[in-house]
């Protein structure tokens, strides 16, 4: 199933920077999260970005090492591994392979996928209560929806770019990359609209919306950088 994007924004520079700014302000504690398609290289941009700020990433590997240490966490990540000891590698995948699988109990995986989404989003709260901070996909702007001093940006490109990217990454040929562009997009569509309710593409959900074709990995992160200093 392919994702369709819906939505580009074009503004004038000046109304951007005025909105970013407004958005807001780097002197203060601050969050940025990044929700991307699947080969935009928006973990990169994410990775660099806290780089140049010199704040945390959060991704993957920061919440697993949280995960440990908070028993609410560790309980749904039981319940969870009951069923698929593997979940880490790709909670998404994870979830959209029982979605697809009739052998299991509907209700009580989907309370159990819930209790860990909101331990999760707790687990990344907290992070951003004690420091600036920089969070990669999780739904982030979702969970800082409400918060007084986010910046929520979406990376996003075309698909035959991104295809080619991921080709050229993990040396597949164009049918095997087009196919994990259109898998990993699904799954994350399908985990933001399980989780929050709201749709991924939906310009209203962010700040600023990034179109890496005109930028590459580096240029939006000096784009970004102009626009927050």
């Amino acid at each position: 199933m392919a994702v369709s994007f819906y939505f580009r924004i074009f503004v004038p520079e000046n109304y951007l920077l005025t909105k970013i700014h407004g958005t807001m302000n780097r002197q203060e504690q601050f969050i940025i999260t990044i929700s991307r398609m699947f080969g935009t290289g928006g973990h990169e941009i994410g990775a660099e970005l806290a780089r140049r700020l010199d704040v945390k990433l959060i991704d993957k590997q920061v919440l697993n090492e949280v995960a440990k240490r908070m028993n609410v966490v560790e309980e749904a990540m039981e319940k969870i591994e009951a069923r698929n000891p593997l979940w880490r590698d790709d909670f998404t995948s994870f979830y959209r392979n029982y979605m697809s699988r009739a052998e299991y109990n509907g209700l009580e995986h989907d309370r159990t996928s819930h209790e860990l989404f909101e331990a999760q989003a707790e687990a990344i709260r907290s992070i951003a209560q004690e420091e600036s901070c920089v969070l990669i996909g999780r739904c982030g702007f979702h969970i800082f929806a409400d918060h007084s001093n986010a910046l929520k940006i979406f990376i996003h490109s075309s698909e035959d770019c991104r295809k080619r990217r991921i080709a050229e990454k993990y040396d597949l040929s164009l049918a095997d990359a087009a196919a994990m562009v259109v898998d990993n997009d699904y799954s994350r569509e399908l985990y933001t609209k399980t989780f929050t309710g709201k749709d991924w593409t939906d310009a209203r959900n962010y700040d600023i919306s990034i179109d890496v074709r005109k930028f590459g990995v580096n240029g939006a992160v000096d784009f970004i950088m102009n626009c927050i200093e």
